[in-house]
């Protein structure tokens, strides 16, 4: 079930007016069969996929907490393993395949891939990870064992976050399934904004702009380097409104019934240099890979080599975890090549900032980071979005050729989206950086009812008037 769908529409106020109605012990049942509903929208059989992975690590956590020793261990990769060995079923068997195939085809053997038609389960891989950092967190000892069923199965199943996360760890969740919520206006229509916030995000912004992309990189040799350029820089903003847009109608929807979930994003183009970027993109992804693979590997404890290598396989299993493609691999390890040379030049780049007198705070030396990280972000967004290697070398070696605006021939069907893709980020920038002194809401809030109601008019009318209303999946819904 999309959040851009009429059927979301009906069905979360239906979900929420239930909710409240029914007594506390029979509210996380409730939210568990709604979270199956949800989920059986999109493929119904793929319910017993999530089944499998509740059942082991629900069965390991217990396991994990009445064992002790070396057992302990034993326990925790057979865990690992066993849900892992889902996901490899289901999203990279074939990848691997192909290119074990390939590669021997390569040296002269005659291999033959043999593929799996299946389709990947939606968000296999959140809700895999999810479940991970729960037994993770138990073995580590920095949660309990959660020994109701109903209640861990909702955590993993938890609707709002189910397909897309934000990718919650149980401390911050679980132990919501046993607070009462009341009903709270205040909390309710904050839920609501943050929805329409995401909505706008989704329909105005995103949708808009992929009517572009989507036709440039689906065919790139039949454009010009200019076309390449503004497709790309269109990139960026569609999935970064897509993936946030996701997040906030997450985190509204959850709020509505008295969930709190994490942040997922915090305006991550804003941001200096690289590393800052992954502490603002996709911030709950980000932190799973630094708490369970990072640190794990040594961190930042071993040596500069060692702090290297540690990135570099770091940002790889996260470009691999994206999905099935040599695209997203390459992806994770040019970030990964960024944070090592950001790591390592960062003492010389501030040397030479501070001999020609531009300490940390000076405007020009903030601008030259976030319009440097920026560039950066957006070179490696061609690697995502391309569909293959080849595809994205030719993207990379266009840009700068055909720049020529007199030899521009776009399709009508495009030129006549343009205002409106540009008019939407500008107006995202607007309130990002209206938001970023205060927050829009509070300041909304302390208007005059007329004047309020006028504004959410306003904005209704803005979603109505530009938005794509083609109920588009969420791209990240591929992962």
């Amino acid at each position: 079930m999309l959040f851009n769908s009429i059927q979301f529409a009906f069905f979360l106020p239906i979900v929420v007016a239930i909710y409240f109605t029914l007594p506390q012990r029979a509210r996380t049942a409730f939210l568990l069969i709604a979270s199956c509903v949800f989920y059986m929208a999109f493929i119904p059989a793929y319910i017993f996929i999530l089944l499998i992975t509740i059942l082991i690590d629900y069965t390991a956590g217990i396991l994990l907490e009445r064992t002790a020793g070396k057992a302990r261990l034993a326990l925790l990769l057979t865990s690992i393993v066993a849900t892992c060995v889902v996901l490899f079923i289901f999203k990279y068997y074939n990848f691997f395949m192909g290119s074990f195939a390939w590669v021997a085809n390569m040296a002269g053997w005659h291999v033959e891939s043999r593929v799996l038609y299946i389709i990947l389960p939606i968000g296999l891989s959140f809700h895999t990870f999810q479940s991970l950092s729960y037994v993770i967190e138990v073995y580590a000892g920095r949660q309990k064992a959660e020994w109701n069923f109903i209640t861990y199965a909702t955590y993993v199943m938890f609707f709002p976050q189910l397909v897309a996360g934000p990718i919650e760890r149980p401390q911050n969740l679980l132990h919501q399934f046993y607070e009462r919520h009341e009903f709270d206006y205040d909390r309710v229509t904050s839920g609501l904004k943050r929805i329409a916030w995401g909505l706008f995000k989704k329909i105005v912004v995103a949708d808009r702009l992929a009517l572009y992309v989507n036709d440039v990189y689906a065919a790139p040799r039949n454009y010009n380097g200019l076309q390449l350029s503004i497709a790309t820089f269109f990139f960026a903003y569609q999935i970064y409104c897509d993936f946030s847009g996701y997040s906030d109608i997450a985190i509204g929807s959850a709020r509505i019934l008295g969930f709190e979930l994490m942040e997922n994003f915090n305006t991550p183009y804003y941001s200096r240099s690289i590393a800052e970027f992954w502490r603002r993109w996709h911030i709950s992804l980000s932190t799973w890979f630094r708490d369970y693979v990072y640190r794990p590997l040594g961190g930042n404890r071993l040596g500069q080599a060692r702090v290297a290598f540690n990135l570099l396989v770091t940002f790889l299993v996260s470009g691999l975890w994206h999905g099935a493609n040599w695209t997203y691999v390459v992806w994770g390890l040019l970030n990964g090549v960024y944070m090592v040379f950001g790591k390592s030049t960062k003492a010389l780049r501030s040397r030479v900032y501070e001999v020609i007198g531009m300490r940390e705070t000076h405007w020009l030396r903030h601008s030259i980071g976030v319009a440097s990280t920026f560039v950066l972000t957006c070179l490696a967004w061609i690697v995502f979005c391309a569909k293959s290697l080849p595809d994205a070398l030719y993207i990379f070696s266009h840009l700068w050729v055909g720049w020529d605006l007199t030899q521009v021939k776009t399709p009508q069907f495009q030129l006549k989206h343009f205002p409106a893709a540009i008019l939407g980020i500008v107006l995202l920038e607007v309130i990002q950086l209206v938001n970023r002194r205060r927050p829009i809401t509070i300041t909304f809030g302390e208007l005059a009812m007329p004047v309020r109601w006028a504004g959410y008019a306003a904005f209704v009318f803005t979603v109505i008037l530009f938005g794509v209303f083609r109920q588009t999946q969420f791209i990240y819904f591929q992962f």
